[in-house]
């Protein structure tokens, strides 16, 4: 079953008759919509660490979604979590008092970990906006992108190009963590080797500990046929530059990254041309980022398309799935949905799987040299 949630979808204009709703106690702060489920939608809205002007975005995406597809049969329930624990639990606990039969975020970990406490007592699904994969599980979903599946892509499509002795520089902290364990999953099941790994820090813009273990990994690209650099930012081509001036030989090392590198600041710069770095197909989402911006008057970022797609599943479920819209097995249905940003499914385990396209930066910009997966029955 593929519900279609990108721009230009008939999701809006499926046949089915809106389901009436039950008596349900009137529901307080801000709603988006006029249908019959009700769905909560948990965002940092006052957050006190300036997190929230992404609620605000957020907001203003799943406000979107409904407005594209007018006879959705959803009211979103608006609830703040202020980004922690105990402002996750009580959004929660207040959407479903309100009769959210579905909780659409939180963003950040912290309050996904709050509103999953809440939502596991009533049985009502989470489908959520973090990246923190330690805050997946049963009945909470991530909807995000998530890194392993970047690394996944890259590195598969990199050893179907018979690229096979791996270098690898990987930030510290939890970040680094999650990517080093699936390079290494992934080069291993492509019976490739890893010559050396590096673990650098960065403090704010120095980057004097990166240069030193760019340096560092010199004497081993002799013997490597790719250099993996999850970071984006500067860190690329700071790492190119560092390379370049030690002398080092890098005709025949494919530079590998993740979807951190989908930003201008490395798709435009020259030094990086000929690298690869995995991410969801941009059509769908330069579509709604023209859209939104001629509505809300800024350029939404790059994950603003979770919430719009979460909306639309939602909406797409009610009227494919009837009273059994959220269960389980609907959600976590193995043929997936089609989204602004291509094919994605959920896992039992909350974790996601994306179809992924593979990108080679021009330094004016990227080209797609290997297409996004249409279905779940190859590549995975």
């Amino acid at each position: 079953m593929l519900l279609g949630g990108c721009m230009g979808s008939t999701l809006g204009s499926l046949p089915g008759d809106q389901i009436q709703p039950s008596a349900q106690p009137q529901p307080t702060g801000e709603i988006i919509g006029t249908g019959g489920v009700r769905i909560g939608l948990l965002l940092p809205l006052a957050s006190s660490d300036g997190n929230a002007s992404i609620g605000t975005v957020f907001k203003n995406a799943a406000s979107l979604a409904l407005q594209n597809f007018p006879s959705a049969d959803v009211q979103l329930l608006v609830k703040d979590t202020g980004g922690t624990s105990e402002g996750g639990r009580a959004a929660a606990q207040a959407a479903i008092s309100e009769g959210a039969e579905l909780i659409l975020g939180p963003v950040f970990s912290p309050a996904v970990s709050g509103a999953a406490q809440a939502a596991r007592a009533t049985g009502v699904p989470v489908i959520a906006f973090s990246t923190d994969t330690s805050v997946a599980s049963r009945g909470v979903y991530l909807l995000s992108f998530l890194p392993e599946s970047d690394v996944k892509r890259v590195v598969g499509y990199a050893n179907s190009q018979k690229r096979h002795s791996y270098t690898a520089l990987i930030p510290e902290g939890s970040y680094g963590a999650i990517v080093e364990a699936a390079f290494r999953q992934e080069v291993g099941r492509g019976a490739g080797r890893i010559a050396s790994i590096q673990r650098y820090s960065m403090n704010g813009s120095d980057t004097s500990d990166l240069v030193a273990k760019t340096t560092a990994l010199k004497s081993v690209l002799n013997n490597a046929d790719a250099l993996f650099v999850p970071a984006g930012g500067g860190v690329p081509a700071v790492v190119v530059q560092t390379l370049v001036s030690q002398g080092a030989n890098l005709g025949n090392v494919k530079l590998l990254g993740t979807g951190q590198w989908d930003s201008p600041q490395v798709k435009n710069n020259p030094v990086l041309a000929g690298a690869w770095f995995a991410g969801p197909e941009d059509k769908g989402f330069l579509a709604f980022a023209q859209r939104y911006q001629s509505i809300y008057g800024s350029a939404p970022p790059r994950n603003a398309s979770l919430v719009y797609d979460g909306v639309t599943l939602a909406a797409g479920l009610i009227r494919s799935a009837g009273q059994q819209r959220f269960q389980q097995n609907i959600i976590t249905n193995r043929d997936g949905f089609i989204g602004i940003d291509g094919l994605f499914r959920f896992q039992s385990n909350g974790l996601n799987q994306r179809g992924l396209a593979v990108y080679q930066i021009t330094g004016q910009g990227t080209q797609v040299i290997s297409p996004a997966p249409r279905d779940f029955r190859t590549g995975f």
